[in-house]
Order: structure tokens, then C-alpha cells, then sequence
């Protein structure tokens, strides 16, 4: 039988082991590792994320928040992201609220290797966001205002936990926190909650971007206008050049 203290290998193992170069060749590209990019010299392996949920479905009953801990600490972005898996599943199938936090300590304390946008986002929602839902939401805040890029994309992208459930003030106030950010990865994010919280109360988004569409990086508004009709997204577009 595997044991638990041999769990975090074993993992890193297997992964290992489904590598594909030509695959490595494509992520090093999209995930833009070159120099200065903002993933700078990070290493994959070449595995798809159906293999790496595969795994973390076979071993996060397993394997403790000491072992995942080691994967979130690799070199390895897919060692890392399964390990992000791990801690997802954890906590989705955990009631007890003190292992629920032990839970998000084990992301919190790693977060420093939360570093690339599918990393953020495959954790922020079911981790931070499903623990701090009908809590003190202030680290979301804390984060959207410090000056580290991964904070601040966890921080709005956290709030897509609350949309889902149809509550989307702090979305529009952390939104509104990032307006003047200037990274893509965050106009991205804050485009893509926007347009989240407009498919679940239209009204909502359209008030926001009455109030903000030219104040919002125009990366942000086309991802906040991409399901309005023609019309509607030449509106607001418009408004922008005025």
C-alpha cells in the first residue's frame, strides 16, 4: 500500500511520467515564461489538466496537507496545479469548519506559488472565496490593493464563488478597486467577473458600466461587453473614445 509520507513523489512521479515535450514547447509559449514575461523560467512538464484532475480525484482523500503542501512548492507548474487541485477537492468535500481552514491556510501560506493566471484561477473561487462567504472578506481587499499581480487577479477572481451565487457587491467594489491597474491579466479578469455577474442580473452590469465604462481599461470593457448584442457593445465601446 502507498504510503502517506511517499504520496507527494509518487504524484510528481506519475506526472512526470505522462510529459510531453511538444506539449512543454506550447506551454512555455502560451504561459509566457520568457524573459521579463510574467511567468518568467517557469517549468512544465507537458500534462493536460484532465490528467492532472485524474490524479488529484485518485489521491486528495490520501495524501495530508503536509505532502500537498510539497507539491504547491515545486518547480513544476503541473505539480503545482495538481496540488491546487488537491486543495479544491478538499475542500469541497469537507464540513468540518477548523479542517476547512486548515485548508486555506495550506493555500495561504504557499501562496507565493500561486503564480500563473491558471493557477489563480482554478483555486481562488473554491478556495478563498468559498471559505470567506459569509465572512470577513477583508483579505480579498488586502489583496486587491497590494502591489502583487497574483493578489490581486486571486482577489477579484474569488468573488466569482459570491456571483455564482447571485451576490456580486464585493465583485463591483473590488472591480472597481483594480480599475486603474494597469496589467492585462487584471483587465482580463476584471472584464471576464463583470460579464459573469451581467449573465446572472444584466441590470447590475449595465448600472456599473454606466458609471464606469470609460474609466475601464477598454481590455476589460470588451470582456465585460462580449455577450451584449452588437449595438450594445458599439455603445459602450463609443463611449470610451469620447
Amino acid at each position: 500500500m502507498e504510503q502517506n509520507r511517499k504520496l507527494s513523489s509518487i504524484i510528481v512521479e506519475k506526472l512526470r511520467s505522462m510529459g510531453d515535450k511538444q506539449k512543454v514547447k506550447e506551454m512555455v509559449r502560451y504561459f509566457k515564461t520568457g524573459y521579463g514575461e510574467y511567468a518568467e523560467n517557469d517549468v512544465f512538464l507537458g500534462v493536460g489538466t484532465p490528467e492532472m484532475r485524474n490524479i488529484s480525484k485518485q489521491y486528495f482523500k490520501a495524501i495530508n496537507l503536509s505532502q500537498t503542501a510539497l507539491l504547491l512548492q515545486s518547480k513544476y507548474h503541473e505539480v503545482r496545479r495538481t496540488g491546487i487541485e488537491i486543495l479544491v477537492l478538499k475542500m469541497e468535500k469537507e464540513i468540518d469548519e477548523h479542517k476547512r481552514q486548515k485548508i486555506l491556510l495550506c493555500y495561504l501560506n504557499n501562496i507565493d506559488r500561486i503564480n500563473n493566471w491558471d493557477l489563480v484561477d482554478a483555486s481562488a473561487p473554491d478556495l478563498l472565496g468559498a471559505f470567506v462567504d459569509n465572512k470577513d472578506k477583508s483579505i480579498l481587499y488586502d489583496f486587491a490593493v497590494s502591489d502583487n499581480l497574483w493578489k490581486q487577479r486571486i482577489a477579484i477572481i474569488s468573488t466569482f464563488y459570491f456571483i455564482r451565487k447571485g451576490n456580486f457587491e464585493d465583485t463591483l467594489a473590488i472591480a472597481e478597486i483594480l480599475m486603474d491597474n494597469k496589467h492585462d491579466l487584471i483587465h482580463k479578469a476584471v472584464g471576464w467577473m463583470l460579464r459573469e455577474t451581467g449573465k446572472r442580473d444584466i441590470e447590475t452590469e449595465l448600472k456599473f458600466l454606466d458609471k464606469y465604462a470609460t474609466k475601464l481599461p477598454r481590455t476589460a470593457l470588451r470582456y465585460a461587453l462580449e455577450k451584449f448584442d452588437a449595438n450594445l457593445r458599439e455603445y459602450y465601446m463609443t463611449l470610451t473614445e469620447q
